[in-house]
């Protein structure tokens, strides 16, 4: 465990140290695109962030390289050369479209070209592990299709629910922990030396993460833009990929005892993926739900919007803070509750407390739609919108807009005079009204 804090701590620190500087770059490279209509920010922000993360990665896995157990892992598996090799293109990708953008097929293809890269390399899906059965095993083609399905869903899927300071960042680093703890108890608990580099490349994501979001949380400085939001889909891609198919539950029927007991504590990986997907339940949520909304209404489901689930939770009239920590709570939730499914003895425990957070969760979104009227006594120390009384111009402004133009006339030929104060009026004869200075003088006898 010592070993890959000190790879955590070294990747968050070289993220958090070159974010300054790469912010500057930025700047002065005009990697800072004008506000779009779907944007929920109001001034230019500097993109190119991912730039910042990429040093994190490199530094956490030179650091793990020097280890003495990690560094085991260089030579035993060729995972590590075949994630640097998938997040360099797909980096070098999102730095080309955060500062001159990028068609969304290219952006596709470029994808679909970084996780051919590292299924070539021997990242791929080698079987499927069903306790109780064993191993199925999958052709060399059914391996690779999953893998670069795996790999192209998980990167649309952060990079869907990059749109609001610290978004991304956050739940990206909320999912790495959850699987950091379940592929460090495979390997510590059950001596399975497979789940060994998930276990690294989670501890080094929570890092890139946790260095970056200072500089990301509202209101941010720097965006991480696509150079880092779809790298750090891979690198969850990569996690999920490395150990799925190359955990043999009967490693674990060995040190369980029974086969009852292989299928609890193998449960989120019990169906294919499951405790990947579920880390991600949220942004593959918004994900498909965006291309079934976009292909019903007869638009690409490229095609840019503004209807994702943090651009709904500003509308229902959460702040953005809020809105992001509301995020935040869903995804430990299930992230969290598939990996506690798998450690607890009672899962009727997990699912009452779980059953018990959720109905938190939904008081919490519906907030906005309850504001009640806090008493007149406590009225000067709480928010205006709890406060008693009816805000009269609001209301005022659409009776206004649906005048008739004869009043507006009216109103026009209203002297200004009018609209002044007893004192103003008479400061104003005091110091004259400025006619005298163009030549004109009021006639006498008006």
């Amino acid at each position: 465990m010592r070993e890959y804090l000190l790879v955590l701590f070294v990747s968050a620190a070289v993220t958090y140290l070159l974010v300054s500087p790469v912010r500057k770059f930025a700047i002065a490279a005009g990697a800072m695109p004008a506000v779009r209509a779907r944007d929920v920010h109001r001034e230019p922000t500097p993109r190119l962030g991912g730039i910042a993360m990429f040093g994190g990665l490199l530094a956490g896995l030179l650091t793990a390289s020097q280890l003495t157990n990690l560094g085991r892992l260089f030579e035993q598996t060729g995972d590590v050369k075949a994630l640097l090799s998938g997040a360099g293109i797909m980096f070098v990708l999102g730095v080309l479209d955060d500062k001159w953008g990028v068609d969304a097929l290219v952006k596709l293809g470029g994808q679909m070209v970084a996780a051919g890269v590292m299924v070539w390399q021997g990242v791929t899906v080698i079987s499927i592990p069903v306790p109780g059965y064993g191993q199925v095993a999958l052709t060399p083609t059914q391996g690779m299709l999953i893998a670069v399905a795996l790999v192209v869903v998980m990167v649309n899927a952060v990079n869907f629910i990059d749109g609001l300071d610290g978004l991304a960042a956050g739940m990206v680093c909320i999912a790495a922990m959850a699987f950091f703890l379940y592929s460090y108890r495979l390997w510590l608990g059950y001596g399975i030396n497979d789940a060994a580099p998930a276990a690294l490349f989670s501890a080094v994501l929570i890092g890139m993460c946790l260095g970056f979001l200072p500089h990301n949380l509202h209101p941010a400085r720097i965006f991480m833009g696509d150079s880092g939001s779809m790298m750090l889909g891979l690198m969850l891609a990569v996690s999920a990929i490395s150990i799925t198919g190359r955990v043999d539950p009967d490693l674990v029927t060995s040190q369980t005892g029974s086969r009852t007991a292989t299928v609890h504590a193998l449960v989120p990986i019990y169906i294919p993926l499951v405790l990947p997907l579920t880390v991600i339940a949220l942004p593959l949520a918004d994900l498909l739900l965006a291309v079934v909304r976009r292909t019903w209404a007869g638009k690409s489901p490229f095609a840019a919007d503004k209807q994702h689930l943090h651009h709904r939770l500003l509308e229902v009239g959460h702040s953005h803070s809020r809105a992001v920590l509301i995020m935040y709570f869903w995804a430990a939730l299930i992230a969290f509750g598939a990996v506690a499914v798998s450690v607890t003895n009672t899962g009727r425990t997990v699912v009452l407390t779980m059953a018990g957070l959720c109905l938190v969760g939904i008081a919490v979104l519906l907030m906005p739609r309850f504001r009640p009227q806090a008493p007149k006594a406590v009225q000067p120390f709480v928010p205006p919108r709890y406060r008693q009384g009816d805000p009269a111009p609001a209301t005022e402004a659409p009776a206004a807009a649906e005048a008739p133009a004869a009043a507006v006339g009216a109103a026009e030929e209203t002297p200004a005079m009018a609209e002044l104060s007893a004192d103003d009026k008479a400061l104003l004869g005091r110091i004259g009204t400025g006619a005298t200075a163009v030549g004109s003088r009021p006639d006498p006898k008006s």
